[in-house]
């Protein structure tokens, strides 16, 4: 009977438990994107709380597009001997630690933005007022190779993994989705072609860290907008992925690029989660279709806060994996306490008020 405790293996890494600590933009990195002390103790604090496996904020992969202010980077080779003295921190602890890379695109809340821009068309974005430039045929290729060349430098760094961003309105989770995506060409139309761009980029990836460093990818169940990536497209992505593959899919939702997906309460990071367990592990639904339609394991993101909830869809369906965000932001060695037996409610009631605070700090920790 599989246990949330247990040691599992994805590809050659070793996860001493089933729970991820879910990426969040920390905001406490430099200004252009290397590690500050302030920035290691937060991981830290998370390595010996307990989680088996920690997925980094997202860091950039372009130096010349930053999409939002003091992120981590990822852009050149400066940053792999400061992220060695991160790795092997947290490997102190037994935790593993995947760094996740994006392009941003026009999500950017970077002030002013990035000088360019780049989108799959020249679509204004709905929430920041940004028009991207269309990318040429040549800025894929230049973008592809950056990505490969930033997952290089992950696996020198002493990363256990590297993990595509193509969920909430980024570029990649744009070139899916069909209100941002109006392209004629090979990158356009289809979702075969919509999506070629994350393949191509995964086979360079591949074919800069080899066959055995695991790759995972942040995908959207659903956009919630109304000619946006939809459900079965997002299986049929992923099929697609696990063919190529890719060593595990991580299911989020929502297109934070429209408005009203955060005020219909739609995103990745929902309030109210805790009024009710019905609440909670909010995007199980498709995560349990997406493991009839692959064998690769699927993390589940969003909501998860009641650890009899988590322990009954592991014991149910072929969901492997729970990963927490803002209960970890609150509670960094919440692991830690359910191992001793103590299954306790989080104390995180999902106000999202660590999102307005500086580092991203639970409202509930601050000092009176």
């Amino acid at each position: 009977m599989k246990n949330l405790f247990e040691y599992t293996t994805i590809k050659n890494m070793k996860l001493k438990n089933r729970f991820f600590k879910a990426a969040v933009w920390e905001e406490l990195a430099t200004e252009d994107g290397h590690m500050t002390e302030e920035l290691f103790k937060v991981y830290e604090e998370i390595a010996k709380g307990g989680v088996g496996t920690i997925f980094t904020g997202y860091a950039y992969v372009e130096k010349n597009e930053q999409p939002n202010p003091r992120m981590m980077g990822i852009y050149d080779d400066s940053f792999i001997p400061e992220y060695k003295k991160l790795t092997n921190m947290a490997h102190s602890y037994q935790a593993n630690i995947i760094m996740q890379i994006v392009y941003g695109g026009s999500m950017t809340h970077l002030v002013p933005p990035s000088p360019v821009i780049w989108g799959p068309s020249a679509i204004k974005n709905e929430l920041t007022g940004i028009v991207p430039v269309e990318m040429s045929k040549e800025d894929i290729a230049y973008l592809i190779k950056s990505y490969g060349k930033a997952a290089a430098r992950v696996k020198q760094a002493g990363f256990d993994g590297v993990e595509l961003h193509a969920a909430h309105g980024y570029l990649l989770s744009q070139f899916l989705c069909p209100h941002y995506n109006t392209r004629t060409d090979e990158y356009g139309g289809s979702i075969e072609n919509r999506a070629r761009i994350i393949l191509e980029i995964y086979d360079e990836i591949r074919k800069t860290v080899g066959d055995d460093f695991p790759v995972f990818i942040k995908i959207n169940s659903e956009d919630f907008i109304e000619d946006g990536l939809t459900n079965e497209e997002s299986i049929i992505v992923s099929k697609m992925l696990e063919e190529a593959g890719i060593g595990g899919i991580e299911v989020s939702g929502g297109n934070e690029s429209a408005p009203g997906v955060l005020e219909n309460n739609l995103g990745p990071a929902r309030i109210k989660v805790v009024l009710s367990k019905d609440r909670e592990s909010y995007f199980r639904e498709h995560a349990m279709r997406l493991t009839q339609a692959v064998s690769i394991p699927i993390i589940l993101t969003g909501g998860n806060r009641h650890m009899e909830v988590m322990d009954e869809i592991l014991g149910s369906t072929s969901i492997a994996y729970f990963a927490l965000g803002r209960p970890l932001i609150s509670e960094p060695d919440l692991i830690n306490i359910w191992v001793k037996g103590d299954y306790k409610v989080p104390k995180c009631v999902s106000c999202n008020q660590c999102y307005k605070l500086y580092g991203k700090r639970c409202v509930l920790n601050q000092k009176k």
